[in-house]
């Protein structure tokens, strides 16, 4: 198989997919249910390319994927659970530098909705600025500035409750 031209719409599509993929894990909280929802944004971009208008390939796909995973969760359960035997297959994750710092970001991520995570994550992690991701979201820039300040705000509580240690005196 071929490796699309950059210059054509599937290599640019190519080139967006880490960032589609750390947009998916993030909105799903779950790596495979982020790919899944990857695969099935690249192939509604795919079978839809005629409808893109030539304009913010990037922004017209991340809409896309937005769209998909809130309709996706509007049509399922709210929390699937893995039986116990299919759980062994599940790989360990890397171990980093500072576990328990990766753990702690991670549920303080979680804990946001996923309207304050969702903004937060393509500010910060994927450089839009403020208009774009009104744009995407469909909301007000108003909106996604005031979201993304209580987005950073609790991720800041977050991490600072966790970070206290309490000594004992020597006696």
């Amino acid at each position: 198989m071929k490796t699309p031209l950059p210059d054509t719409f599937e290599g640019q599509i190519l080139a967006l997919l880490p960032s589609l993929r750390r947009y998916s894990r993030s909105l799903t909280r779950s790596d495979a249910e982020g790919e899944d929802l990857l695969q099935d944004c690249v192939e509604k971009v795919l079978a839809r390319r005629g409808q893109w208008r030539g304009i913010n390939l990037r922004g017209w796909v991340l809409t896309t994927m937005t769209n998909l995973y809130r309709n996706t969760r509007r049509a399922s359960p709210r929390d699937r659970l893995v039986e116990l035997d299919a759980a062994e297959e599940i790989a360990n994750p890397d171990a980093q530098a500072d576990p328990l710092e990766r753990l702690r970001l991670e549920q303080a991520l979680d804990n946001l909705s996923e309207d304050y995570r969702a903004v937060l994550m393509l500010v910060v992690i994927e450089g839009y600025s403020y208009h774009e991701v009104a744009t995407m979201l469909e909301i007000p820039i108003g909106t996604v500035m005031s979201r993304l300040s209580r987005a950073r705000q609790r991720m800041s509580e977050h991490m600072k409750a966790d970070n206290v240690i309490t000594l004992r005196r020597p006696k």
